[in-house]
């Protein structure tokens, strides 16, 4: 008899279940169905890398500022730590210090290519500015000291450090180690003194007197300090606390600014009382009485000019009582005062001066001022007091983003035509000077390819940039809200709940480069689709449609109520005749039991509207108000040119319209048009009638109106607040669904009445098997307070939030367990508030098989759910010419029904060898013109749609499509409908963002997960190829304005007022050194001012000190090591060496060794020729001493 061993079954059993896990795996990734023909793919993970290229805009949260006067670069620093240097136009450079500490101050190394910064946390930072990529070459981090301000002489290595304490300390910035040198706080003042004079607020050394060093206590004392005899020659007193100190340039006199807004000008011999008191902005009073208080002077800056009076500079000093008045900067000139009213708070201001030698006359021709959120340049040199036009792209934030777009690639004439009616938009009163600030020089390395940034803004406006060549222009500039009336004041609000203010921003941009067509989604569930045009026109009325999307549900059907309704005939399209008139006019401004209704949120004008040439309103689309409800905002937009059709959708339903003959196509709630296969089936009460407005505008009325009272309440709830709704939305486990075969449903369309203007949908057969039973199953668990909490103390709160537009915004918040699709028809609360929340959150046309049995493609509609259902709507549009204004477009569902986890964000479609097919578009013509009659005919006829023409494939030339989810990733083959390839792109978290891009002649899928991840798959096989942990999603703002695109570029919103750009190629990353700018370029400086005959001869010229002597180590000693730290940078070399990473990583790491093997190489080469040098200089010189000599006795020696 035979044994029984339970070992071998149990190794059975695990054999049998690791391979069954391997299967799995494999089928996960080509799923089981009919095999699909392979279609080589070129890109390898070798083709990727990730990295930041550059960041443009307007430092966020400036705090510092410094100028070099030789080289004409400026330097910004900014409160999280970030460096912003600009040289001329096209020459920035963005870099960050890892504590991420403030930064208090910035000196140049005048013309050494250096930069030394100081930070909050008690660090100073040498930069090396002499490589494009700027590194840190040293730090020192202070141990017990706060550093308050630092200064460096001109063409000296010594910088002065004073601190908190009232101490200075000196650092030599070549080592950058501390001087033994202090200068201690009571040895500086008066014996006398019983209290302590303040932090150090100022320091530096007199012009004609290298020797003597001015230092300002806060408290209001100054002090002259002799560095040579170690102690203080004059001391200064005044009632009030000093916030800055300048000196004229002859080194006789200097100027205090104070706390109680007035100047003191003081002579250096005369320490008893200063020569004059200045009070700018004081009203004087009579008898001689002291001028009234005024706000603290913050700066003041003292400069001469060799034929005329000196400028004194100052920022703040208002009078109190002027209370609302913007921040000014005084310009006091003379016996002229001009006060120049600035937008946002001064941070800091510098004059720039013609000399960088403190000793000469400085001839100031302009002012720098640094705003809260502006750079402003001021020419002095001219009448009034003119500014010079801003080069930089630093309006970005003129209103804050709310979305962006990005195109790579566009067609070659579209920058120069968005440019040439972007030009005459420009302000007028500029200074006819150049901009001054023009060191550094441009990159070498040219793109082929354009790119444009499209920006959309809170206050309705939408900006066009030109982003080719890491680049940044503004190109042209629209205004949306022009077209919509304005509130007088403030009791005339428009009629929205959905925002306070902001009623016009921006939430969604659709835009084609090729037919110039744009279209924009706003906050208030607005639409306006923009034509472009080089004529400018007048529009006499702007067109408008009304659109009244919302529907109810009915009530739980009975077990008796399971006869299936008729078969529907398929039909058309929304019926341009006019409706007979209602006895209820849709223009009146509440229903019958008193809500507002059929009131769109804003009103557009009614009187003719001058239209600008640049992008001009062809249509005006507004969802109305509903039985007192709001419309929802939308959640996706796509416009087509080609087929002149627009669709919009939210998470009442979808909605088409043809803006050519201005008619709506399709009104739809999402439930009907899922249709017999919605998985919440629910069966639509009767459509009402549309009703015709007596304004003669088009009302459409949604196949499923009026709402109960238990459903408005949930929609209240669901838009209560916008910002709780996105930030639940974002961070909670999304509803997870498991695909199911697709199958085609037999779903007809009912053929509207010619009164109602409309065509409504009716399901189709249903087995009884499929209905529901139970009316309480689908019963959720409720949310969850304390992860709430969590959220909403992870977010950061954003400004803007409450315009995000995401697919994510209106997804369920609530935990649903059960992924089963045959859910209960519960009437309850939570039931009707979940299902409410499937919103459209994906559109794109194309033209493709619509069907299984479809032998060639046709255009149609694909639409995708936050709730992961593909739904596939054909259009039957008429022949071109005149009868495409005549007849009727036809839309109508095919059925196709397919799956997906999580909200579908992005759809593409591939041709049989894997190439992109791209939507089918018109090309851009001038609509303004009239055209000869063959020029019509020619322009009338649509480009074909892909490479390949789709028109004459067969069923075996099969076409993909590519669907991404926030969970999954799946390629379809069509006709058949099969899923070819499917990749779960995350389980932890989920996929902010997915688009389909070319690259390198391919093409691949890249998506930003909100775990910070950016991950690239190879299509159509979903093969991973990269997966890099970048960004976390700290804020919304990233999450909103995240987008990759073409030739492996992406970009977002890094601040409310930058946006940084990065590329995921390796071939753009490699180039990226030759396309960025050099900083430092060798300049010579200028030469000296002459001292004089006479002011040499009786030493009244500048007295000069060897301050090598005085603070080397010989005479002063070492300094405490306690005192600070020093931490050697990585800069230059090594500071690349650190940033390289992976097998790519590798390679370059092997090149940097190279290229730093022949550096080292060529500086052994250079000092053993000084070697040779030296050697045969010394061998000559001996030789002539030995001729010299030779001849000579010991005697004569």
């Amino acid at each position: 008899m035979r044994k029984f061993n339970i070992r071998k079954v149990l190794d059975g059993l695990t054999a049998g279940s690791s391979s069954a896990s391997q299967q799995q795996q494999l089928q996960q990734q080509h799923p089981p169905g009919n095999r699909e023909p392979e279609i080589q793919e070129t890109l390898q993970s070798e083709h990727f890398q990730l990295c930041k290229t550059v960041r443009h805009g307007f430092p966020y949260q400036p705090s510092a500022l410094a100028f070099d006067p030789v080289q004409k670069i400026l330097a910004v620093g900014t409160q999280t730590g970030a460096l912003r240097l600009f040289g001329r136009p096209g020459v920035e450079c963005y870099c960050q210090h890892d504590s991420g500490a403030a930064v208090i101050q910035l000196q140049f190394l005048i013309n050494e290519g250096a930069l030394v910064s100081a930070l909050a946390d008690d660090t100073l930072h040498l930069w090396n500015l002499r490589q494009k990529r700027p590194a840190i070459l040293h730090s020192l981090k202070f141990c017990r000291e706060r550093v308050t301000f630092c200064h460096l002489p001109f063409q000296s290595k010594w910088l002065y450090v004073g601190t908190e304490r009232g101490n200075i300390h000196i650092v030599n910035v070549e080592s950058f180690t501390l001087s033994g040198y202090v200068i201690m706080w009571n040895k500086a003042i008066e014996l006398s003194s019983k209290s302590h004079p303040g932090p150090v607020v100022h320091i530096s050394d007199n012009p004609m007197d290298e020797g003597k060093l001015l230092i300002g206590f806060e408290s209001g004392t100054v002090v002259l300090w002799d560095l040579k005899s170690k102690k203080a020659d004059y001391r200064y007193t005044y009632d009030e606390a000093i916030h800055s100190v300048a000196w004229h340039h002859e080194g006789k006199q200097f100027i205090c600014s104070h706390s109680d807004g007035t100047l003191t000008i003081w002579n250096v011999r005369s320490p008893a009382k200063p020569v004059q008191t200045i009070t700018p902005h004081g009203k004087q009073l009579k008898d001689g009485k002291k001028p009234e208080p005024c706000k603290p002077i913050l700066k003041v800056e003292f400069k001469t000019t060799r034929p005329g009076e000196p400028f004194i500079i100052l920022s703040g000093g208002l009078s109190y009582d002027t209370v609302g008045r913007r921040p000014c900067l005084t310009v006091m000139h003379g016996k002229s005062t001009a006060v120049l009213e600035m937008d946002y708070s001064i941070v800091d201001f510098l004059t720039l001066c013609e000399t960088p030698y403190p000793n000469d006359f400085q001839e100031p021709y302009a002012v720098v001022v640094l705003l809260e959120k502006d750079l402003v340049l001021i020419d002095l040199a001219q009448n009034g007091y003119p500014i010079f036009e801003n080069p930089y792209p630093l309006s970005i934030h003129e209103s804050p983003v709310t979305c962006c777009e990005y195109f790579a690639d566009c067609p070659v004439d579209l920058i120069p035509a968005l440019y040439s009616v972007g030009a005459r938009q420009k302000r007028q009163g500029y200074s006819k000077k150049e901009w001054p600030i023009n060191g550094g020089n441009w990159g070498l390395g040219a793109q082929s390819y354009s790119e444009i940034i499209i920006t959309g803004h809170a206050d309705g406006s939408v900006k066009f940039w030109d982003a080719s060549a890491i680049n940044l222009q503004v190109l042209y500039k629209l205004k949306t809200s022009k077209v919509f009336e304005k509130s007088r004041n403030k009791d005339d609000k428009p009629n929205t709940d959905i925002v306070d203010e902001d009623p016009y921003a921006i939430q969604i941009i659709s835009w084609c480069p090729e037919s110039r067509m744009l279209c924009i989604a706003g906050v208030s569930a607005h639409v306006i689709i923009y034509r472009f045009s080089k004529q400018e026109v007048i529009t006499e009325v702007i067109p408008m449609l009304e659109v009244r999307l919302l529907y109810e549900i009915s009530d739980v059907e009975s077990p008796e109520g399971e006869q299936a309704p008729p078969l529907p005939t398929p039909v058309g399209s929304a019926n341009p005749q006019p409706a007979p008139p209602q006895s209820h006019p849709s223009t009146s401004s509440s229903s019958s039991d008193g809500l507002r209704d059929n009131v769109p949120c804003l009103k557009v004008k009614n009187s003719p509207l001058k239209q600008s040439p640049g992008y001009q309103t062809e249509l005006v689309i507004q969802l109305v108000w509903v039985s007192g409800e709001p419309p929802q905002q939308i959640t996706s937009l796509a416009v087509n040119s080609s087929y002149g059709l627009v669709v919009f959708g939210n998470c009442s339903g979808i909605a088409m319209v043809d803006y050519l003959q201005k008619a709506v196509l399709l009104n739809l709630g999402t439930i009907e048009l899922c249709g017999s296969s919605d998985p919440y089936r629910r069966e639509p009460r009767s459509p009402r009638k549309s009703r015709q407005p007596s304004g003669g505008m088009l009302i459409v009325t949604s196949c499923m109106c009026g709402v109960s009272s238990l459903y408005s309440e949930s929609v209240k709830k669901l838009r209560s607040s916008f910002l709780n709704l996105k930030e639940t939305a974002v961070f909670r486990d999304d509803v997870c669904r498991e695909n199911i075969s697709s199958r085609e449903e037999q779903v007809q369309w009912l053929r509207s009445s010619v009164t109602a203007g409309l065509c409504d949908i009716s399901e189709g057969t249903v087995a009884p098997e499929d209905r529901c039973k139970s009316p309480t199953s689908g019963s959720s668990s409720p949310h969850n307070s304390d992860d709430q909490q969590k959220v909403n103390n992870f977010i950061e709160k954003a400004k803007m939030s409450r315009k995000l537009s995401l697919p994510t915004d209106l997804k369920p918040d609530l935990d649903i367990k059960d992924n089963s699709f045959s859910r209960s028809r519960s009437s309850s609360v939570t039931s009707i508030d979940k299902e409410s929340r499937e919103a459209i959150s994906a559109l794109h046309f194309c033209e493709t098989f619509t069907r299984k049995a479809d032998s060639a493609p046709s255009p149609c509609l694909w639409v995708g759910t936050t709730l992961g259902t593909v739904l596939v709507i054909a259009l039957n549009l008429p022949p071109g010419g005149e009868q495409r204004l005549l007849q009727p477009v036809i839309v109508s569902p095919s059925g196709t029904i397919l799956r997906l986890k999580g909200a579908v964000l992005r759809m593409a479609f591939l041709d049989s060898t894997g190439c992109l097919m791209p939507p089918a578009y018109e090309s851009w013509k001038e609509h303004n013109v009239p055209e000869e009659k063959d020029e019509k005919e020619k322009l009338k006829k649509r480009r074909p749609v892909s490479v390949s023409p789709s028109s004459s494939q067969e069923i075996s030339e099969n076409q993909y499509a590519v669907i991404c989810s926030e969970k999954q990733a799946k390629v379809i083959s069509l006709p058949t409908q099969n899923c070819a390839y499917k990749q779960n792109i995350t389980e932890t978290s989920f996929v902010l963002r997915g688009d389909i891009v070319s690259l390198s002649n391919s093409i691949c899928l890249a998506c930003f997960c909100a775990n910070g991840h950016i991950m690239t798959f190879s299509l159509p096989s979903l093969r991973p190829l990269l997966d890099v942990y970048y960004l976390p999603l700290t804020n919304m703002r990233i999450a909103r304005t995240f987008c990759f695109t073409n030739n492996g570029q992406a970009l977002y919103l890094v601040s409310p007022t930058e946006i940084q750009r990065l590329t995921y190629s390796q071939e753009t990353c490699e180039n990226l050194q030759e396309m960025l700018g050099e900083l430092f370029t060798p300049v010579e400086t200028p030469e000296a001012p002459n001292r004089g005959f006479f002011k040499g001869l009786f030493g009244g010229g500048a007295q000069s000190l060897d301050r090598e002597e005085l603070f080397g180590e010989s005479s002063s000693g070492k300094a405490s090591r306690s005192l600070a730290q020093h931490i050697p940078g990585p800069g230059g070399i090594e500071g690349v060496k650190g940033a390289a990473s992976g097998v790519v990583g590798e390679l370059a790491r092997a090149r940097l060794a190279l290229d730093e093997r022949g550096q080292k190489l060529s500086d052994l080469e250079e000092r053993t020729a000084a070697m040779l040098s030296s050697a045969d200089s010394f061998s000559k010189h001996a030789h002539e001493m030995m001729l010299k000599y030779k001849d000579k006795k010991w005697y004569q020696f």
